[in-house]
């Protein structure tokens, strides 16, 4: 008798048994994600609550069930008018955990609560590690990089304030760390003035010129002095920019040619100068003389004051 070829029994069992073993592995996998995330969750529910609850009229009338207290990290109260009684009607929002289950609770109890970092940042560059040290949620920090991934920028501290993510408590504990950097004057580039509220390309562009006419600002006043760039641009502004360094202005040293270029000195008031350096003591060299000289008019007094002149 002929005997039978046992290789392909042997081959299928194979085959079968590494199927197998390849289920289990990932079964294993998915049970150990599972469970990760399931710690995650409980945890982060618990030091960062994301259930919305709202309740329409006055604290008192909802019991205990709308009480706010401080420890709750995103709990406020809006006025909205007035009841048909003639009461005024009250939004409570509060922020908490939902119900959870009992094992889900006791497990809760059992994990350490996250460290908490105070520290100066910068909410526009800060890593997604640093925002969870400062208390965000790995969801929280992502919400807040999204944003900024997507063109976003937090300009001032309340701009951070009003993102969604940042409730109330947390921000008055990070106010006094967060250090968003002023733009300077003398140092930006057009892309940096671009991004300013009210600017764009074209006063980008106009301030980037004004910038090496005047051989560098002196204060954020100048600004006015753009042609059409009028007082409502520059309030908008005037807090998120800086003069730094400014470059002197040797308006007692300088020849008559070189008085001339600056933008506020024409031919003949450069030359107006110079005579009255050559014929006065050095003592008396300042802007008021020239004014009371007749020299200046006051408003170009003023604009000369702004210039960082050393003293002769």
């Amino acid at each position: 008798m002929e005997k039978k070829d046992k290789k392909p029994f042997l081959k299928g069992s194979f085959i079968a048994g590494s199927v197998c073993l390849l289920f289990l592995i990932i079964g294993y996998q998915a049970a150990v994600f599972i469970h990760s995330a399931a710690r995650a969750k409980i945890e982060a529910d618990r030091d960062c609550p994301d259930t919305v609850f709202v309740a329409i009229g006055s604290p008192s009338e909802h019991g205990s069930g709308t009480h706010i207290q401080e420890s709750d990290s995103q709990s406020h109260i809006q006025k909205s008018g007035t009841s048909g009684s003639g009461q005024s009607s009250t939004t409570v929002i509060r922020r908490a955990s939902g119900a959870k289950n009992e094992a889900g609770e006791k497990f809760r109890e059992t994990v350490p609560r996250r460290q908490v970092e105070n520290f100066r940042f910068d909410p526009n560059t800060a890593s997604l590690e640093d925002l969870q040290r400062l208390g965000f949620s790995l969801k929280q920090a992502q919400s807040i990089d999204n944003y900024r991934q997507k063109g976003g920028k937090f300009r001032r501290k309340e701009d951070f304030a009003k993102s969604y993510v940042v409730a109330d408590s947390v921000y008055r504990r990070l106010e006094a760390y967060i250090d968003i950097p002023l733009t300077d004057l003398n140092q930006a580039d057009s892309a940096a003035f671009d991004a300013l509220p009210g600017i764009g390309g074209y006063y980008a562009r106009k301030m980037v010129e004004y910038r090496q006419r005047l051989g560098g600002y002196s204060s954020k006043e100048q600004l006015l002095e753009i042609y059409n760039f009028d007082r409502e641009r520059f309030d908008k502004l005037q807090d998120l920019v800086t003069v730094g360094n400014p470059k002197q202005f040797e308006l007692w040293t300088l020849p008559q040619d070189s008085l001339a270029k600056h933008p506020y000195i024409n031919y003949a008031l450069a030359r107006s100068i110079v005579f009255y350096r050559e014929n006065n003591p050095k003592e008396l060299w300042t802007i008021e003389m020239l004014q009371k000289n007749g020299i200046l008019t006051d408003e170009d007094a003023v604009k000369l004051s702004r210039l960082k002149i050393p003293t002769p």
